[in-house]
């Protein structure tokens, strides 16, 4: 039987450690595929922003760094975890480098893909930072691409943080 939640899947930390997505239950979480080296980089500062301003009211954001597009991810996880300290001071989980197309995607990512469409109905990620906003109850609310900017998310998170799970 498919997955109906993103509870459903695992996912390994940077650290690591198995991650059970089923802990962030009742949380509101936004997914991204991140990079060290691209354009959209500096948007690590505002997705920290975001999980500061909203992480008392159960909300995350889980980070997974991706090398898929332009060779910009190619560190390893001790060198990802550094670099997200030391220039954007990341608090927020960060996981092991996956691959978000392809048969080598990750399960989560192929999930996500399925449930919320790009452009044009595209499945496939275009670039990094694409996120997928998630709600209390594990389902895919929203999906925006790599430009739109993290503080342009505000509303959405506020809405889906009112929200109740189920």
């Amino acid at each position: 039987m498919p997955a109906s939640t993103i509870h459903a899947f695992t996912a390994t930390s940077l650290g690591g450690e198995t991650i059970a997505l089923s802990r962030y239950a009742g949380q509101v979480l936004l997914i991204v595929n991140v990079a060290s080296e691209c354009g959209f980089t500096p948007q690590y500062q505002g997705l920290q922003d975001l999980y500061r301003a909203y992480r008392d009211r159960g909300f995350a954001v889980l980070g997974f760094p991706c090398n898929q597009f332009g060779g910009q991810e190619p560190g390893d996880a001790s060198q990802i975890a550094a670099f997200c300290s030391a220039n954007y001071g990341v608090e927020f989980p960060m996981f092991q480098k996956i691959e978000v197309n392809g048969p080598g995607a990750h399960p989560l990512y192929a999930w996500l893909k399925g449930e919320k469409a790009g452009i044009l109905g595209s499945a496939a990620i275009k670039w990094n930072f694409t996120k997928f906003l998630v709600g209390r109850d594990g389902k895919v609310l929203r999906r925006y691409g790599p430009a739109v900017k993290p503080q342009a998310l505000r509303a959405d998170v506020e809405k889906a943080l009112a929200a109740t799970a189920g």
